[in-house]
């Protein structure tokens, strides 16, 4: 005898109550009649005030997402918005990106009843896409200071030669002294410049060993720390234990955070607290033709400062850009650049409660480092 297995009404609700993507459904007059904890996240209304309202009236500002509910009702049809549909949660700060469909609710006699719509954030994604397009734009540009960089620097070392052979003839009284230093020290600068570049483009080979990440962050926290708390600033470290070592270059790597937790000090108010914090990214993995899948550490740093415009969020890895009095703003990019050699991504968030959260994903390789280094 045949027995079929069917799931009771209460089952398919607990489906719905644990999906992660937002789950409305409306009926056929538009009124929303379901709502599930996922869409009260994305939108930080509560069940209660959601249902029995009119869907196209509680999202008036979201016409696209209006104009697919109202299609679909209408016409029957399964639509979808993959683009364009951006949701800033009621009471945070927080933009999600969502990708959007919109399916018709049909009787077992055809007849729609209804529709349901159903919303996948994808602001994780586009964060990760910005930061791939930003490594892409960096080598570009990178190539490009490179040759600009070799042809100053043998003009420039002949300046400065020129100038300390000028000095050395000059009397140590003459007021020309005042401008041969000037030139020497200017050519200095520039030339340091010149090898801020030359690191940033060119490919120096990374020394690949096993690297304790949570013991480097400790190091570069103790450097950072006096300084920090002459400005009652605390650092609060939060690492996962659990965390195997990673393939890395330990100098580069160090140069990374270091100037990271430079960075997040120097930005943050007086009396705040910076979070580090090191886990296993559970949601996203690097995936390289020809081997399986594999996982990120991820390395959150989250200052309390005033944090980043659009604008300056938008050029934080172009060269010579900078917000800081003095910066030559080479450190970000030359940061992307380690991070994008070590096969990892860099990007930064605003903080929900004011602030920046920079997040370096990195690989966690299972092979042995020795076959790395031959491989690279």
């Amino acid at each position: 005898m045949k027995t079929t297995h069917r799931l009771a009404l209460e089952d398919y609700f607990s489906i719905i109550d644990n999906i992660e993507d937002a789950v409305i459904a409306i009926n056929q007059s538009g009124i929303i009649i379901l709502f599930n904890p996922a869409a009260q996240n994305f939108t930080g209304f509560s069940e209660r005030q959601a249902l029995g309202k009119v869907f196209c009236d509680y999202f008036k500002q979201q016409k696209s997402l209006c104009d697919l509910a109202r299609t679909t009702l209408r016409e029957g049809r399964s639509l979808s918005d993959h683009e364009s549909v951006t949701f800033e949660s009621l009471g945070r700060r927080r933009k999600r990106h969502l990708s959007v469909s919109v399916s018709p609710i049909l009787a077992s006699d055809g007849r729609q009843q209804g529709a349901i719509v159903i919303m996948h954030d994808l602001t994780r994604v586009r964060s990760l896409e910005e930061a791939v397009r930003h490594a892409d734009r960096l080598t570009m540009v990178g190539t490009m200071a490179a040759g600009l960089a070799h042809e100053i620097k043998n003009p420039l070392g002949g300046i400065k030669g020129a100038a300390q052979l000028l000095q050395m003839e000059l009397s140590e009284h003459s007021e020309l002294q005042e401008y041969t230093s000037l030139i020497i020290r200017e050519s200095e600068r520039i030339n340091r410049i010149i090898v801020e570049l030359l690191d940033l483009a060119a490919p120096r080979g990374n020394r690949l060993e096993p690297v304790n990440i949570n013991k480097l962050l400790n190091e570069m926290v103790a450097l950072h720390r006096h300084s920090a708390t002459a400005r009652h600033i605390n650092f609060k470290l939060l690492l996962d234990p659990s965390i195997p070592p990673i393939c890395g270059d330990s100098d580069l790597l160090n140069r990374l955070f270091l100037n990271l937790l430079k960075n997040a000090w120097e930005a943050s108010f007086e009396h705040t607290e910076i979070i580090i914090e090191t886990r296993i990214d559970g949601e996203y993995y690097l995936s390289v033709e020809g081997s399986r899948p594999t996982p990120l550490v991820q390395v959150r740093i989250s200052d309390r400062g005033p944090g980043l415009s659009r604008t300056e969020m938008e050029q934080v890895f172009t060269p010579f850009y900078t917000t800081k009095d003095g910066g030559s703003g080479l450190g970000l990019p030359i940061c992307q650049k380690i991070v994008a050699d070590h096969g990892g991504l860099l990007h930064f968030n605003e903080h929900p409660e004011g602030g920046t959260i920079v997040t370096v994903s990195l690989p966690l390789l299972r092979t042995d480092c020795s076959e790395q280094i031959q491989t690279r």
